[in-house]
C-alpha cells in the first residue's frame, strides 16, 4: 500500500515480482533484495539508474572532466550548480568520521588521513557497520561501495555474505554492534537505555559514541545517494579497490589478477546462495506467507499533541546515556569555532569528545542551518517533520524553540503533523521529500522528487535533500545518546 503524500508515513509495502529492476516504476521505490545473488544484481543495476535531478547541459569543460565516471561527475555537477558555498562534500560521501574517511584499516590501509586521536575502533569494523546500515536502509549504491571496501580489506566473499545472513560467524560483541546498527538506522524511534547498556559489556563509552557518529554519517550518505539518485560507476564492483602490498609474491599477484573486478556479479558460494537476509527489513505476503521484495518502512502513527508535549517534558528530566564534556574543557576544544557565550548545548558537549570528528560534525550542523537558499522557517519546518518521524525528542524541542523564535504559534507548529492543507503545493512537495527520505532513504520515489523539482525547482530540492541528511544524522546522534533538553 502506498501512503498518500498528505498522510503521515506508517507502514509502506510495495511488492515487486522480479529481482532485476534497473529502472523501477517512477511511483514505486526500488525493490528489496532477499538473497545475496539478488542483492548483487540490484546493486549492479544501479550503474544504469537515471539520476533524479535535472542539470543544465554540460559545458565543454565538464564533458572533458567526466571521463566516463558518470556518478562522480553527476554529484560534482550537483554540488557546483546547487550547493556551491553550502556543501563541502560531506553529504556526498566524505563525511569526516564516516567509515572509510578516517585512519585504520580500510581498503589497503594506505593513504588515509590520521584517525581522530580519541577513536580506537578498527576501521574495517566500521565499514562492516556501514554495510549493515546500508542494507537496513536498502541503499544499493552504498552497499556496493562497502562490498568493494571489505573485499579490498581482505574479507572473504563468505565473510561478507555472513554479514547478511549468518551472524554466528562473528564474535558476540560484534553481533551486538550489528543489531544496534540495524535499529539505529531503520528503527531509531525504538532506541532505549538497554541498547547502550548492552554495548557497554564490550565497548567503552567513547567507542559507543564513535559507532554512533560513524553510523550517523553512514545514514547521511545513504540519504544523499538515494535522494538525488546517484548512478554507480561503470567500473565499480568486485575487487575493484583491491591493491596488493608491495611485497606480494608473484604467485599472489597471479591469483589476484584472476579476481573479478568492475562488476558486482561475483560468484556466491552454495552455502550462502539461498540464505535469506537477517538485516534487510523483510515482510511476508499475507496470502502466501512467502518473503517478498516489498520495500518497507515502518514507523508508528504520529502521537497526539498532548502526548508530544508529555514526551518533551519528560525529555527535560532524563539523564544522558553517554557522558558530556565539561563546559570549560569543551570550549578549549572548540577554540574560536563556537563564539556564542551562552552555555553550550548538550549536543555540542557530547560531540567535542572527539576533537577532530566531533568538531567537524558541529561545524557541519551549524553550517547546514546558516547557509543556503532555503528560508530559516522552511528549514525549521523540515526539521520538525523529520524529527517527528524519528521520535527525536531532543531535536524536536530545539526545533520547537526555533519555530517559536520565527513567530510560529504552537497551533502552526503542530499543523506540521497534519494533512498540510494549510501549506502551499511547493511546501507540501518539499515536506514529502523530507518526510520520506528522513524516515527511510529508499521510500522516496522518482515521482515524488520529480513533483518537488517541478514545484520548487532543482536547487531547492537538492538543498532540501542535503539538509535532510544532516537532520537525520543529528536526530540519531542526540536520541541514541539520550540527551536531556536544556532548561
Amino acid at each position: 500500500m502506498r501512503i498518500s503524500s498528505t498522510l503521515m508515513l506508517g507502514l509502506l509495502l510495495v511488492p515487486f515480482g522480479s529481482s532485476r529492476a534497473a529502472e523501477p516504476s517512477k511511483d514505486t521505490p526500488r525493490p528489496l533484495p532477499i538473497t545475496r545473488p539478488e542483492m548483487k544484481q540490484l546493486i549492479e543495476d544501479v550503474k544504469v539508474r537515471k539520476p533524479r535531478i535535472p542539470l543544465p547541459e554540460a559545458t565543454a569543460e565538464e564533458r572533458e572532466q567526466q571521463g566516463g565516471r558518470q556518478g562522480d561527475n553527476y554529484e560534482g555537477r550537483l554540488r557546483s550548480h546547487y550547493l556551491k558555498g553550502i556543501d563541502d562534500g560531506r553529504t556526498s560521501g566524505r563525511i569526516t568520521g564516516a567509515a572509510g574517511s578516517g585512519g585504520g584499516r580500510t581498503g589497503n590501509g594506505r593513504g588515509q588521513q590520521p584517525q581522530d586521536p580519541n577513536m580506537t575502533l578498527d576501521n574495517a569494523f566500521k565499514v562492516e557497520l556501514f554495510w549493515i546500515v546500508s542494507r537496513a536502509n536498502n541503499c544499493q549504491y552504498c552497499i556496493g561501495h562497502q562490498e568493494s571496501k571489505l573485499l579490498a580489506a581482505g574479507l572473504s566473499e563468505d565473510r561478507i555474505a555472513a554479514l547478511d545472513s549468518n551472524w554466528s560467524e562473528f564474535k558476540p560483541e560484534e553481533q551486538l554492534a550489528f543489531a544496534f546498527a540495524r535499529k539505529f538506522s531503520f528503527e531509531p524511534h525504538l532506541l532505549s537505555d538497554a541498547d547502550i547498556d548492552g554495548l557497554r559489556k564490550n565497548y567503552t563509552d567513547p567507542q559507543i559514541l564513535e559507532m554512533i557518529l560513524s553510523m550517523a554519517g553512514n545514514n547521511s550518505i545513504n540519504r544523499w545517494k538515494e535522494g538525488v539518485g546517484v548512478p554507480q560507476r561503470k567500473d565499480e564492483g568486485g575487487y575493484s579497490r583491491r591493491e596488493l602490498a608491495p611485497e606480494a609474491t608473484s604467485t599472489e599477484q597471479a591469483a589476484d589478477a584472476k579476481l573479478p573486478r568492475g562488476t558486482y556479479l561475483t560468484p556466491t558460494s552454495t552455502a550462502y546462495a539461498k540464505k535469506i537476509s537477517l538485516v534487510a527489513p523483510l515482510v511476508k505476503d499475507e496470502k502466501t506467507g512467502e518473503v517478498t521484495q516489498a520495500t518497507v518502512n515502518q514507523r508508528p502513527q504520529l502521537e497526539s499533541r498532548a502526548v508530544v508535549e508529555e514526551k518533551l517534558a519528560a525529555c527535560q528530566q532524563r539523564k544522558a546515556r553517554l557522558p558530556l564534556v565539561e563546559e570549560a574543557a569543551a570550549r578549549t576544544v572548540l577554540a574560536d569555532k563556537w563564539k556564542d557565550t551562552a552555555p553550550l548545548p548538550n549536543w555540542v558537549r557530547l560531540l567535542v569528545t572527539f576533537p577532530r570528528t566531533g568538531v567537524s560534525r558541529i561545524t557541519t550542523t551549524v553550517s547546514s542551518e546558516e547557509k543556503g537558499d532555503l528560508t530559516p522557517l522552511l528549514k525549521a519546518q523540515l526539521s520538525w517533520i523529520i524529527a517527528r518521524q524519528d521520535r527525536a525528542w531532543y531535536a524536536l524541542a530545539l526545533t520547537q524553540k526555533r519555530l517559536r523564535e520565527l513567530g510560529q504559534s504552537d497551533d502552526q507548529i503542530f499543523a506540521l503533523d497534519g494533512t498540510w492543507k494549510e501549506f502551499t503545493p511547493r511546501e507540501q512537495a518539499l515536506f514529502v521529500v523530507a518526510r520520506q527520505l528522513g524516515a527511510s532513504p529508499v521510500v522516496l520515489t522518482d515521482a515524488e522528487v520529480a513533483k518537488a523539482v517541478e514545484l520548487a525547482g532543482p536547487r531547492d530540492v537538492v538543498q532540501a535533500i542535503s539538509y535532510t541528511t544532516n537532520r537525520a544524522a543529528f536526530n540519531r546522534i542526540t536520541e541514541a545518546a539520550g540527551l536531556p533538553i536544556e532548561k
